[in-house]
């Protein structure tokens, strides 16, 4: 096993910048997870890292160490590295990290056109990283099949957005930097979106068979060009004084309210 202690080594300042830059993560098609549970869920998928890293702390812990000797036995020992715990704090993202991380390809999401008889969803400039995860669990606790970002939503694979997802990201086809008016266009099913006037109450709109849900920035919503280009506009009735709903509660309730309806 390679053991590094310079924050100077090569393979540490790569790694280091990969943590730190969408654009070098989008570069290499390269993350890192941090953490057991997200390595865990990520190897229950059958896969396995370019790079497992753990720190001298945490070659002891006793979970570490079970999936650190079953990746072992597979994989040559330059496969695995171990840093020292300065450097490893330094390149964990979490004020105490547990002391595994992994590194990994990003899956490359195959687009079909038309995606007839599915499930998905749009997200538009989505900003906050935290909420793009939790949007991504609630759409992989749904049976989402396909997830669509703009050009300008946050970094779907950054430590942030991995953290918040808890594994949702291997179960997702997840699309960055894609035109949503041409995939609503193209879609084969009825394309809704969420707005606060104009729109029928969720409750009464038949959300059955091929659907694809739109949400908005959190500030200012949906864009007027995407508006134009759905089906259907829908509210989440409020009955208090609350004048919107956070845009990650507002995607569980109507992906929910459809699994509801299919009689899951």
């Amino acid at each position: 096993m390679r053991r590094i202690t310079s924050r100077a080594h090569p393979l540490f300042k790569r790694l280091f910048k990969l943590q730190r830059s969408a654009q070098q993560r989008r570069h290499e098609g390269l993350a890192l997870l941090d953490g057991i549970h997200l390595l865990q869920v990520y190897l229950a998928t059958g896969q396995a890292p370019e790079l497992l890293i753990v720190s001298d702390a945490g070659s002891q812990h006793p979970e570490i160490k079970q999936l650190f000797s079953e990746f072992s036995e597979i994989y040559e020992s330059d496969n695995c590295l171990q840093l020292s715990d300065t450097l490893f704090n330094q390149l964990s993202p979490v004020k105490t990290p547990v002391g595994v991380m992994a590194l990994i390809h990003i899956p490359q999401s195959v687009f079909v056109d038309g995606y007839e008889n599915s499930f998905c969803i749009m997200l538009e400039t989505i900003q906050d990283p935290g909420n793009l995860g939790s949007i991504l669990r609630s759409a992989a606790a749904a049976g989402i099949k396909d997830v669509f970002l703009s050009a300008d939503c946050a970094d779907s694979w950054s430590p942030k957005t991995l953290r918040a997802g808890m594994g949702a990201h291997f179960f997702l086809g997840i699309h960055e930097n894609t035109n949503l008016v041409q995939i609503a266009t193209q879609f084969k099913g009825v394309v809704i979106a969420t707005a606060l006037s104009g729109a029928t109450n969720l409750y009464q709109v038949d959300l059955r068979g091929s659907v694809m849900f739109a949400f908005g920035n959190e500030g200012k919503g949906i864009s007027e060009a995407l508006l134009q280009a759905v089906h259907q506009r829908v509210m989440i009735p409020m009955p208090g004084n609350t004048e919107s709903l956070n845009v990650t509660a507002a995607v569980a309730i109507c992906l929910f309210e459809k699994v509801r309806q299919e009689g899951y």
